[in-house]
């Protein structure tokens, strides 16, 4: 869940900056291998587990603090021991952990202590604290503290997604109890007040980078860089432009930039993809406005051809979506409801609603171009029914804002153009979607009671086939809202120095930052 733009005087600045390093550094050559330099495709704002909002700053949080356990990078999922000496699953509602003993904080608060464990999660299962990302413990009844670095997680009912998608993520990262409880709302933003990890922050430049040095309270093994620096470049193509002149050793790069690269790679590079668990989708904001009817909405959906946006946006490199749920996961589906467009029939169903020769209106995306190269082609393809859509680019962040807006401002949101990322349990899709997520994620305002209750449901069933039919049944009744308009789960790909050993979630979406080497 990331949003980005880049305003026209931002890509000029970035453009500039690019430009006056291209002069000084010969094309392709690798940075200080003391330090290693990432690309944000986000501004760095929120380093707080419990309201982060997208993935580099979960990335930056895995190198700061620890959790009882985290992802395995690889080409397969799966944990590893982190902070826990060990962690058991003693019966399906009752999680036992030991801490490692003398993992300090810095700022002088001690060391990591099952107190800042019981702190942490039920800060983010508290609905009072209004956490986006409470699904993640909707299931936790407490942490019972039975010593200075024991514990047990204690379950209302068994938890399927638990070893999934919540121990090893960041929703079980620890925070500082005593430094968090002295903060405004007991919440932060860029300022944690204590970390724990092999990193911790040197520097933070608004709207620029962030800078991350070792530790020297650190136990462990010894961090194999000086420094890490996130740097933020919202557009993907000059994010490009910054590799080739040497501003960063790894980026994100886009779709369509695959056949390119895979063809002819710069110099001292490698280019890593993997397949994406992400999804793309065209949504509509059905709650006010001229998409309040039903019929407008699905008139949209046959209007667009999702097989002509992923030739014209993205070379025909990924394959189109039949949901939010990605090929290998329980829920996915085989197919859509809608087969294809059909012009005819959306002609007949905006002329039924009031509008036979279509309307005017907006599709906002991060000004990115792989975004706007979406938009534009879904754009051309409504004009054919009478649609008239402007895309309207947004700065890092600001569609957020505006879907939170409990003034009234998310009226403003008509139609829009996302990438949610994506952990490997279904629930981690559709978690967004509930009535729960409105003001927050859920930026369609789609609200069905079934859905909710098939959601809750879905959690603790252990049967896979009916937990599949529950997934399955959830993309449906998103689909027959006429709300979406399922495009793709992509392809992640990442462009590297040769002299950096990446270490990556297995579909490359996230940046396992503590565990990159020098190759």
């Amino acid at each position: 869940m990331t949003q980005r733009r880049l305003s026209r005087r931002d890509f000029l600045g970035a453009g500039a900056g690019v430009l006056a390093a291209a002069a000084l550094r010969p094309r392709g050559e690798a940075a200080d291998t003391k330090a290693l330099r990432v690309r944000a495709y986000v501004n760095y704002e929120v380093l707080d587990p419990a309201y982060l909002l997208g993935a580099p700053e979960a990335d930056i949080m895995g190198a700061i603090f620890v959790g009882l356990v985290t992802v395995k990078p690889g080409d397969t999922w799966g944990w590893e021991k982190d902070a826990a000496v060990s962690i058991e699953q003693v019966d399906p509602t009752h999680i036992k952990f030991q801490l490692r003993p003398g993992i300090p904080w810095t700022g002088g608060f001690g060391e990591v202590t099952a107190e800042d464990v019981k702190f942490s999660y039920e800060r983010i299962a508290n609905p009072a604290n209004k956490s986006p990302y409470k699904g993640d413990w909707a299931k936790l009844d407490r942490v019972e503290v039975t010593g200075s670095h024991a514990g047990i997680i204690v379950l209302k009912e068994p938890f399927i997604p638990l070893w999934s998608t919540t121990l090893p993520r960041n929703s079980s990262l620890i925070v500082c109890k005593k430094a968090v409880e002295k903060m405004d709302g007991q919440r932060f933003t860029m300022d944690p007040g204590a970390t724990c990890g092999p990193y911790r922050i040197k520097k933070w430049e608004p709207r620029l980078s962030i800078t991350l040095e070792r530790n020297p309270l650190w136990p462990g093994p010894k961090p194999p860089f000086e420094e890490i620096q996130g740097v933020a470049i919202l557009d993907a193509n000059a994010a490009e432009i910054a590799y080739e002149a040497g501003q960063v050793d790894v980026t994100h790069v886009p779709m369509t930039s695959v056949p390119r690269l895979q063809g002819k790679l710069p110099a001292n590079s490698a280019l890593v993809t993997r397949p994406g668990l992400t999804y793309w989708w065209l949504g509509m904001q059905m709650e006010s406005g001229v998409f309040a009817d039903q019929r407008v909405r699905k008139a949209v959906q046959l209007a667009v051809d999702v097989k002509s946006i992923l030739e014209g946006a993205f070379f025909g490199v990924p394959a189109a979506s039949t949901g939010i749920i990605a090929p290998g996961l329980i829920g996915h589906r085989e197919k859509n409801l809608i087969a294809g467009p059909n012009l005819e029939q959306a002609k007949k169903l905006l002329a039924e609603a009031g509008h036979p020769r279509g309307f005017k209106t907006e599709i906002g995306v991060r000004s990115s171009a792989e975004f706007l190269s979406a938009a534009q082609v879904i754009a051309a393809g409504l004009a054919k029914v009478g649609i008239q859509a402007e895309v309207v680019p947004y700065d890092s962040g600001a569609q957020k804002a505006i879907a939170s807006d409990k003034a009234g401002g998310w009226k403003k949101m008509q139609m829009h153009v996302v990438r949610f990322s994506m952990q490997p349990d279904p629930s981690w899709a559709t978690v967004w979607f509930t009535s729960g997520q409105i003001g927050e994620w859920n930026w369609e305002r789609f609200s069905s009671k079934e859905y909710d209750t098939l959601h809750e449901q879905a959690l603790t069933e252990a049967d896979t086939a009916k937990r599949h039919a529950m997934y399955v049944r959830m993309q449906n009744l998103m689909e027959e809202s006429g709300s979406y308009v399922f495009l793709t789960h992509g392809v992640n790909a990442v462009l590297c120095r040769n002299t950096v050993k990446p270490a990556l979630t297995p579909d490359g979406n996230n940046m396992l930052l503590r565990r990159f080497q020098p190759a």
